[in-house]
């Protein structure tokens, strides 16, 4: 397309490309919004490597949500029982300094924590990380990518020894076998979807095995639908890991030289027989038998997956179990196969290499390494010791200690964790205790601007630069296209602005993103994900994959390299050798009881996404998706009584929902399925972490927020208050104190 700015599309870790055309175009009629309002025009850009021209409806739309709610100007008050008012940068800049200057001074920097977000650019997550890892001293920093990938984080680098998913998108049209477990990709991942789909088409003896409890777009599409009961990930794979061991269809050669940890692992699955495991997992012996054939005698295996295996207290252990698979057969390292995660958000693998969690450093390094610490401390010219040898707050601790009053001053930046918390009520009563929260946001009102002191205009997509990394290690430069709104400001910009007004001038003396960035990839030379090669400059020319070492040609560079990690099987651990680790299957963390008999499981739909503080505001994508709806098997809504269309109530031990059902062979018996995008400004009663609980994996820390026990009840319509809508409830909100959900209802 003549004349088009080339970008990525903001939304799932696909990271496909965009071209963006302004409204007002040479030679063309102004493009409109259903409204009639001027709107930027996206397509697909067929040159990008990863989505080759496709893009999905949040792509083709994201256009139509640029100017609609945003947050133009800062806003501040004293207590959340006073309303917000327009207050200067500087008058905002100076609340945030004092805050944190008299909490240092108080209690010390870890009663100070800064929760991000997978929709940061790498230059915001990297500033963060300076501001609060190397100046501030406290490893009190995480983001919502805690809640998506920190599992697969976890599984990678303790089977491989780093993180790093080791596969590349060309593997989809190379693979003898697709297995794809707990991942609907059709809805969350559809471009990666469709590349595998239409393969799978061409190549009937290509195999696609899909597990899952719910019969999605994703299943109807495989040749074996694995509808397994929830939490029973591990029995299965281990139950086809038992199958592969007994059949010999193993690599024993690249067992013996590639890995070690086997003959434990091999103890471990001899517990799995099939009559076993298909018990445990409500799937016949034909099915079982079929999904370990196909792997076993396929040449090239590649597994995806996503929210339904690292959401989970066993997150961990099922990653390694997966990889176990993988290392067993010698599937990794090789076109077609491998252990792939799909990221969730657009730049939460660009967050993994600037250190974005609580326990790391960037340049995939851990603050618990002594050297490492010391080569980050080097970079940012901080004192030696200035960054803490413990791993910070994790996600949900966060919400424990501004509960227990050990944090003062709580930073949230492009996320929205007053709907996206599991035990969402507890979570918003312990935000409430903050003394001093920061919500940081391109958009106003959102639920967490409610249980804020001062709000903060960022810009979004297309009004900053910068760049993002996808699933597939692709690094594509972002650049701003359009002017900020307001008086909006660029993440890293205002991290940077309050460094440099507590005296860290030196540490924040780049200004620009591409300073910043350059800054960043010298701290990953030598690492597996060495980005040193790569610069603001060279990525405006096209997308590159890394690792990119400055040594690399331009030729290498340019994507003629290897795609792939561990090509000469040698690992990231310090022999080379890649670790087998067995795990038994333990099951929900909450599983069904007499008095909660059905298991409740969420996930996101098509058009939506996380909490819909951006698709919320576009009206092609709100008509399509206008209210959640409870999937129930046909039987258990005949012992319910309940039609497709009539509410029910759904309730925990920790809270309750109210929805319309609707009823659908979709959807295995004993279990109910609800979307997880509506928080308390889009609808009554329909906030689905309102039902979850907080257990967490013990590795990864990443909460079980696929799967709680819930009891449903039939119930006559609520009654809807006559102005209802959203539009409605952000005008009171913005009129109203925001003390706490009352306002709202």
């Amino acid at each position: 397309m003549a004349g088009a700015t080339k970008t990525l599309c903001p939304y799932c870790g696909v990271g496909c490309g965009l071209e963006v055309l302004p409204p007002a175009q040479p030679g063309r009629p102004v493009n409109r919004d259903e409204q009639g309002n001027p709107v930027w025009q996206a397509r697909g850009d067929r040159n990008h490597p990863s989505s080759q021209g496709q893009v999905c409806i949040k792509g083709a739309t994201i256009g139509d949500s640029l100017d609609q709610g945003r947050l133009l100007h800062p806003m501040m008050r004293e207590s959340l029982d006073q309303p917000l008012r327009q207050v200067s940068w500087d008058e905002a800049l100076d609340r945030i300094v004092s805050e944190i200057r008299k909490t240092l001074a108080e209690k010390g920097p870890d009663a100070i924590a800064m929760y991000g977000s997978g929709q940061f650019q790498t230059e915001d997550y990297y500033t963060a990380q300076k501001l609060l890892k190397g100046c501030l001293g406290t490893n009190n920093f995480d983001a919502n990518s805690r809640l998506c990938m920190s599992s697969a984080v976890a599984g990678y680098s303790q089977s491989f020894g780093s993180d790093g998913p080791p596969c590349c998108y060309d593997d989809l049209e190379k693979t003898d076998c697709a297995f794809l477990i707990g991942t609907n990709t059709a809805d969350c991942h559809p471009i990666v979807f469709n590349r595998l789909k239409k393969y799978h088409k061409k190549n009937r003896k290509v195999k696609m095995i899909v597990v899952d409890p719910r019969h999605t777009d994703t299943a109807k599409a495989a040749d074996l639908h694995l509808a397994i009961k929830p939490g029973t990930d591990i029995a299965l794979l281990n139950g086809i890991a038992h199958l592969l061991l007994k059949n010999g269809w193993i690599d024993p050669r690249f067992i013996d030289a590639c890995t070690e940890g086997f003959s434990d692992y091999a103890q471990v699955i001899k517990s799995y027989p099939p009559e076993r495991v298909t018990e445990i997992c409500g799937i016949t012996l034909g099915e079982l038998t079929t999904a370990a054939e196909w792997w076993g005698k396929s040449k090239r295996v590649l597994s995806l997956w996503s929210m339904g295996v690292n959401q989970s207290t066993e997150g961990t252990a099922k990653c390694r179990t997966i990889i176990n698979l993988h290392l067993m057969t010698g599937n990794v390292g090789k076109p077609g196969a491998g252990p792939f995660s799909l990221t969730g958000q657009p730049n939460a693998m660009g967050g993994r290499e600037a250190g974005g969690l609580a326990h790391i450093l960037p340049g995939y390094r851990l603050v618990k390494n002594p050297e490492h610490r010391q080569e980050v401390e080097t970079v940012w010219k901080v004192p030696a010791g200035s960054i803490s040898p413990v791993p910070g707050l994790a996600a949900w601790d966060m919400m424990l200690a501004l509960e227990q009053g050990d944090l003062d001053v709580f930073w949230v930046a492009a996320t929205n964790p007053a709907v996206s918390m599991p035990d969402i009520k507890r979570t918003q009563a312990a935000l409430e205790r903050s003394p001093f929260t920061i919500c940081q946001d391109a958009y106003y009102p959102t639920e967490t601007a409610a249980f804020a002191h001062v709000v903060l205009p960022a810009t979004q997509w297309g009004e900053k630069a910068g760049v993002m990394t996808n699933s597939e290690r692709v690094v594509t430069y972002c650049p701003a296209f359009r002017t900020p709104v307001g008086e909006a400001r660029a993440d890293w910009e205002i991290f940077a602005e309050v460094g440099r007004r507590l005296g860290f001038e030196k540490q924040f003396a780049q200004r620009t993103a591409a300073e910043v960035y350059g800054e960043f990839v010298s701290l990953t030379a030598g690492r597996l994900c060495d980005s040193t090669g790569l610069s603001h400059e060279r990525l405006a020319v096209s997308p590159i994959q890394w690792p990119c070492p400055a040594d690399e040609s331009d030729e290498v560079a340019y994507g003629k390299h290897d795609k792939r990690l561990y090509t000469d099987y040698r690992f990231a651990t310090p022999n080379g050798k890649a670790r087998f680790c067995a795990f038994h299957v333990k099951g929900l963390a909450e599983p069904p009881n007499e008095a909660y008999p059905f298991v409740l499981t969420n996930g996101r739909l098509y058009g939506h996404w996380h909490t819909q503080s951006r698709t919320g505001r576009i009206e092609r994508i709100a008509k399509r998706y206008p209210e959640p709806l409870l999937e129930v098997n046909p039987r258990d809504a005949q012992r319910l009584a309940v039609q497709s269309g009539e509410w029910v109530e759904v309730r925990s031990q920790r809270g309750f929902v109210q929805l319309k059902v609707l009823v659908t062979q979709n959807i295995t018996r004993g279990t109910v399925f609800m979307p997880m995008h509506w928080g308390f400004l889009w609808g009554d009663n329909m906030e689905v972490n309102a039902l979850t609980h907080p257990a967490v994996c013990p590795i990864s820390l990443e909460p079980e927020l696929k799967a709680c026990a819930v009891q449903v009840t039939p119930i006559p319509a609520p009654q809807i208050a006559a102005d209802a809508t959203v539009k409605s409830r952000f005008a009171a909100a913005q009129k109203m104190a925001m003390k706490s959900l009352e306002i709202m209802v």
